[in-house]
């Protein structure tokens, strides 16, 4: 399956998600990174994107934080994946 943004044309930024395909695989869903956060999600606007997300079920395992890099915070996906939901700095 290919998600991309509503409305996304040539040269938009896509996410390939692709289904295990073996019980070797199988066994690895939501463990891909060993616990690690591996991927991360960039907004223009954090706390629209933070108020939208939890309004909406998604279970947050490390609150919001300011870093030198920006402001950031650490989501679960459905397979328990860990994401980053960050705004870097200007």
């Amino acid at each position: 399956m290919l998600v991309a943004p509503p409305g996304a044309g040539p040269g938009t930024a896509t996410l390939l998600l692709a289904c295990a395909a073996s019980a070797e695989q199988e066994a690895f869903i939501g463990n891909q990174a060993g616990g690690r956060v591996f991927l991360f999600l960039k907004t223009d606007d954090f706390d629209r994107d933070y108020a939208a997300y939890r309004a909406r079920g998604v279970r947050f395992v490390r609150p919001p934080a300011e870093q030198p890099y920006g402001k950031v915070a650490v989501f679960e996906d459905l397979y328990g994946n860990l994401w980053d939901l960050i705004q870097f700095a200007a």
